[in-house]
């Protein structure tokens, strides 16, 4: 599916933190490219903490907040009209107060591929935000646009909806990128991480994987055809 690509230009997020927290790793060899690796998972909100005044602005101020509201939290997470990756933090800091949150609200998809010069990331958010990393380290990053590539990420998390249904949230640490010969599928849900992961061939045959990779390789395919001159 995710052959040796050009890279895809785009934007580079801010430089990695002082201070390395838990659960992150660094697939890559440049400081920037794993800071926005780990940033997708929408896990650890302090890497979103900006110098200057870049936070001091909502919904910023309510997502990190060092006592955050939980009727502010509670209203981002609940918006269908934002980022899905704001409700991904609303939800998770929601979950760290001990506040009870609705399960299997699916805002997210991460496919990680390992190749031979690295790893190949392609994230799908439920507002139609997309990630490329590939392997190179190049960074794709699309927000709104007229391109299909919002219209095929929320089709790529619809597509992923029967797989959460199925399955539930990973209890421990985030892993590790996957082992060479494997794919692994992450799903950024309301109550947790989920994810899948195993052979490519294995889950291609899955009835519920299978149109999963499928639409993601018609998504970076698009992604590629659109970002790359």
């Amino acid at each position: 599916m995710f052959k040796k690509l050009l890279a895809a230009l785009g934007a580079t997020p801010p430089s990695e933190p002082q201070a390395e927290s838990t659960g992150l790793h660094h697939p890559y060899p440049e400081a920037h490219v794993n800071f926005f690796y780990n940033l997708l998972f929408c896990d650890q909100p302090e890497l979103f903490r900006k110098p200057g005044a870049e936070n001091n602005a909502y919904p910023w101020t309510a997502l990190l907040a060092d006592a955050p509201d939980e009727l502010e939290l509670l209203a981002l997470a609940k918006d269908e009209a934002i980022e899905g990756r704001i409700r991904a933090l609303a939800y998770n800091r929601l979950r760290a107060m001990g506040a009870e949150v609705p399960p299997k609200v699916l805002l997210g998809v991460i496919v990680e591929v390992p190749l031979d010069n690295g790893l190949d990331v392609l994230a799908a958010f439920s507002d139609g935000g997309v990630r490329y990393l590939n392997q190179s380290g190049k960074i794709a990053v699309v927000e709104a646009d007229d391109t299909p590539l919002p219209g095929l990420a929320k089709e790529l998390v619809a597509a992923s909806r029967p797989i959460v249904e199925k399955i539930g949230p990973w209890e421990e640490q985030r892993l590790p990128p996957p082992k060479a010969g494997n794919v692994r599928i992450t799903f950024l849900v309301s109550d947790g991480l989920y994810f899948g992961e195993g052979p490519y061939a294995v889950l291609q045959a899955d009835d519920m994987a299978g149109p999963v990779l499928a639409k993601a390789a018609q998504l970076l395919q698009e992604v590629v055809d659109t970002l790359v001159d």
